[in-house]
């Protein structure tokens, strides 16, 4: 019988098990629980700060980095920005604490870790060789690269003004189902598929900040010559480094994954791991690369394969419906990178076993099915959803493009542009604001004013926090002489824009009208 390869071993397992030697049982972590109750009271200080918004109207601004994208485009100099500046400057000096000890998103994959540890299931960390690029691909695109083309494009740069102080706390979040499915896909689903903190490695664009800044730390988990390398320290690392083979090599934890929890530094059982100064990993990065064993469970053409889905997936669920943000984004695609491969080896091998699911075994088990099945409906959605946004994309696109064509040559590119439109709205699974707003002015564009109309409904049933709509409803109103209706759209957009000027003109305006008893008398 001969035996498999050892690069087939590996693709019938995903991952491919890494041991360690351990030398001994493994005590809990004495930092866990603190760290735990310091994430307990971030998230209150959370609600708390939403809770003094709702009460008072008005309340400091978010203190999320995403916020820093605002005084970049902006001009808005808000909290957001100078919390993110602040962690990047602590962070080169002390490390990645704040990821550790007080991100919220590090929380819901902490908690979702010790949930699936409940029920006896720990994943092991799914480790590629070219997405762990994509933070730092998705941090460039946030905040690096729309000043870059502000340069290219000879754009000044916006002048800041204070804007500590909001009343629209909630105006760059999500909706309350999407963030819950935010929290699910990336603080459940993708750390039960791919490992703890996996968020962390493959998606978030904060993190890549500050693993740049952690490099020019002097703060870094030191070993001392007691060390006996039992593995304990690299069990209990919930951030999937090697702690053993770091300090054996470095004599330091020089990984920029170390979110400093601490947790090597407490189950030690010779005390011989501690917090302290040393060089700044950046001075040696020869040295470290050329020191530093990688494994990683995938080929490079599985690697290439994952990329192009990644993008492609990226392309599908960013702003998929009006609906689905960045950060979710990321996570969706990441998985679905992964899962096709998943899914390729598992129709391709007779035995086949994704984290601790057996799939097949000889013939395919009921978890096999199970998960087959999902991940196929997933990447079908996934094609799909391509299939919708090149559909609107492309009708948006000639939309603008037609704004810049003479009237003859406009009326055939709107009508391009109308026939993408309805396909997207036809395919698609959710109501998006937007689209029907486009094909409302289009069909106004036309002369079809009783179709523009419908349009303009449906977008504001999709979006009733969109403005347009609802002024060029009642422009529509007031041209068919509905006046009293036309009155009722524009108190309900002055509901949500108290200092709309067209709304309270034209508000004003109609008010002034003269009743039909004083029109008879």
């Amino acid at each position: 019988m001969i035996k498999d390869s050892v690069q087939t071993q590996r693709r019938k397992q995903l991952p491919f098990p890494d041991k360690h030697r351990i030398k001994g049982q493994v005590g809990r972590s004495r930092r866990g629980p603190i760290r735990a109750w310091i994430l307990v009271l971030v998230h209150v200080a959370i609600i708390a700060h939403i809770a003094h918004w709702k009460v008072s109207g008005g309340s400091l601004t978010p203190m999320e980095p995403s916020e820093a994208m605002q005084t970049l485009e902006l001009g808005y100099l808000n909290a957001g920005f100078v919390l993110f500046v602040l962690l990047i400057l602590i962070t080169m000096i002390t490390g990645r604490f704040f990821c550790g000890w007080a991100c919220h998103l590090v929380a819901y994959q902490d908690a979702a870790a010790w949930l699936l540890g409940k029920i006896g299931v720990r994943p092991r960390p799914v480790r590629s060789r070219l997405l762990i690029f994509v933070p730092f691909g998705a941090a460039f695109y946030m905040f690096i690269w729309p000043q870059v083309r502000r340069v290219w494009e000879n754009r000044p740069f916006p002048e800041l003004e204070n804007h500590f102080v909001t009343s629209d706390f909630w105006q760059t979040f999500p909706g309350p189902i999407v963030s819950v499915i935010t929290l699910l896909v990336c603080g459940m689903i993708i750390i039960w598929v791919l490992g703890s903190k996996a968020f962390c490695t493959y998606g978030c664009p904060y993190g890549a900040f500050f693993g740049i800044a952690d490099r020019f730390a002097p703060g870094k988990i030191r070993v001392t010559d007691d060390c006996e390398q039992c593995g304990h320290c690299t069990e209990a690392c919930t951030s999937n480094v090697r702690v053993h083979e770091e300090v054996a090599k470095f004599k330091m934890v020089v990984d920029t994954g170390c979110m400093k929890c601490l947790d090597c530094v407490s189950v030690c059982p010779k005390d011989a791991l501690y917090f302290g100064r040393a060089k700044p990993s950046i001075l040696s990065l020869g040295t470290i690369r050329r020191k530093k064993k990688r494994t990683y469970d995938f080929s490079w053409p599985e690697e290439i394969v994952m990329t192009l889905v990644f993008f492609v997936s990226l392309y599908a669920w960013r702003g998929l419906y009006d609906a689905i943000p960045f950060l979710l984004a990321l996570g969706l695609s990441v998985l679905g990178a992964f899962g096709t491969i998943a899914l390729w080896r598992f129709l391709r091998y007779s035995e086949f076993q994704l984290q601790h699911w057996v799939l097949r075994d000889g013939g395919i088990r009921r978890p096999g099915w199970l998960i087959g099945a999902a991940l196929s409906a997933y990447l079908a959605l996934t094609l799909h959803s391509v299939y919708v946004q090149y559909q609107f994309k492309e009708g948006r696109r000639l939309l603008l493009q037609a704004e810049e064509l003479a009237p003859a040559e406009r009326a055939t590119v709107i009508d391009r542009s109308l026939q993408h439109l309805q396909r997207a709205e036809s395919a698609g699974i959710a109501p998006v604001g937007a689209l029907h707003l486009m094909m409302g002015s289009i069909f106004r564009e036309k002369g079809d004013l009783p179709a523009a109309e419908k349009e303009m409904r449906a977008a504001i049933d999709a979006r009733p926090d969109m403005r347009v709509p609802r002024v060029e409803l009642a422009r529509m109103l007031i041209q068919r002489d509905a006046l009293d209706e036309a009155e009722q759209v524009l108190q309900d957009l002055l509901e949500r824009h108290p200092e709309d000027p067209l709304a309270l003109d034209w508000l004003g305006r109609l008010q002034q009208r003269p009743t039909s008893r004083e029109e008879g008398s």
